[in-house]
C-alpha cells in the first residue's frame, strides 16, 4: 500500500504532510477518511503548547471559545489503537500522532504534531503509560507549524487568536 499525502490549509498558512498508510492503515485510514468528508475544515487548533506540541481535531472546536473544545471526537467513535511492532516510529518533531483520553482504543479524530521529539509519548517507550502512534510527517511547511505553536495562548493552551483549519486535501498515492 502506497502513502497518501495531505496538505494542511490554515489561517496561518499550509502545510503538507505524509500520511503513513503502509504501516498505519487503521490510523492513517481513519485520518483520511475525515479529512476526505470535511469534517476537520473550519475546526480551530485547541491546544498549543510551545516547545511541545500543536493538537487539534475536536468537533466542539468549530467555536474556537467553547469549553468543550478538546473534549469530543467523530461521529463514528473511536478506532483500535494499532501498535506495529515492526515499526518503530518516534514522537520527532514534525510527526503527526493520534491524541487519545489515556484508555486502550480511545484515539479517534483529534491528533497533534510534535514540535520536539516527545519520546516519552511513543507507545515502545515505558517510561511513562502514554501511548500515542504516530501516523505522519510533515513534509514541507514546518515553519508553518512553528508559527502555530508560538501563537500567543490563554488559559488551558487555547490560542489567544484563533487558528483556524481552513481545509485539508488528501492525495492519495
Amino acid at each position: 500500500m502506497a502513502n497518501a499525502t495531505a496538505t494542511f490549509q490554515t489561517s496561518l498558512g499550509d502545510f503538507d504532510a505524509e500520511l503513513f498508510v503502509d504501516t498505519m492503515p487503521i490510523t492513517a485510514g481513519n485520518f483520511i477518511a475525515l479529512a476526505k468528508d470535511g469534517f476537520y475544515d473550519g475546526l480551530h487548533f485547541h491546544r498549543v503548547i510551545n516547545n511541545f506540541m500543536i493538537q487539534f481535531g475536536c468537533p466542539h472546536s468549530r467555536d474556537p471559545l467553547s469549553s468543550r473544545a478538546g473534549t469530543g471526537g467523530p461521529p463514528h467513535g473511536t478506532i483500535q489503537d494499532e501498535f506495529p511492532a515492526e515499526q518503530k516510529i518516534s514522537n520527532e518533531p514534525g510527526t503527526l500522532s493520534m491524541a487519545n483520553t489515556g484508555r486502550p482504543n480511545s484515539g479517534g479524530s483529534q491528533f497533534f504534531i510534535n514540535t520536539k521529539h516527545n519520546s516519552f509519548l511513543d507507545w515502545f517507550d515505558g517510561s511513562s503509560p502514554s501511548k500515542h502512534p504516530v501516523f505522519g510527517r510533515v513534509t514541507s511547511g514546518m515553519d508553518v507549524v512553528k508559527k502555530i505553536e508560538t501563537t500567543r495562548t490563554a488559559a488551558g493552551d487555547r490560542p489567544v487568536t484563533p487558528v483556524k483549519m481552513i481545509k485539508i486535501t488528501i492525495r492519495e498515492a
